[in-house]
């Protein structure tokens, strides 16, 4: 069960699924060698997502990643999307797998963010979201901060919250 604030905000896991997009700016193309490291460790941590506990999907291409997958016109952009069975599976990959060591090793291969670079929102289980429904996420949150449409680690809504705001 997934347990909120209040005791009528309880519901199943199996209903809803976390979403999430983020967005990095190159600081080099990817075929650059200030980039090596970073593409060489792509496949090995996809693979690590893709067996991670609560994974469900994650955007790629043919190739097994999202790197050629452009949602702005900026060539410079690379979009990472993918679906949780909740937020705690989600920041455990993030933060508490070999996927920490690229996240901590950022700043040689990506700009420092301008703006909000992530954005979660909560789907029915089973949806898949497409790049452009991310972007979309992630420019709500830009322009109007977290809310139960889109919002942050730090500040997060129940899927009750989200499914009781039709807006959503």
């Amino acid at each position: 069960m997934i347990c909120w604030r209040e005791k009528e905000d309880c519901m199943s896991e199996a209903e809803y699924h976390l979403a999430q997009i983020n967005i990095a700016t190159l600081r080099y193309p990817l075929d650059h060698l200030e980039m090596a490291s970073f593409v060489a460790r792509l496949e090995e941590v996809n693979a690590l997502a893709d067996t991670a506990p609560g994974f469900v999907w994650r955007l790629q291409d043919e190739s097994g990643d999202a790197t050629a997958i452009n949602a702005y016109a900026d060539d410079n952009s690379l979009i990472n999307m993918s679906v949780w069975q909740s937020i705690d599976a989600l920041f455990d990959f993030s933060y508490r797998s070999a996927h920490a060591e690229l996240l901590r090793d950022r700043k040689q291969w990506f700009e420092a963010p301008r703006e909000a670079f992530l954005a979660l929102w909560w789907v029915d289980a089973g949806h898949i979201p497409g790049a452009g429904e991310g972007v979309a996420r992630l420019e709500h949150l830009r322009q109007h901060g977290p809310s139960d449409h889109a919002f942050t680690i730090k500040q997060r809504f129940s899927p009750t919250q989200s499914r009781n705001n039709p807006q959503s």
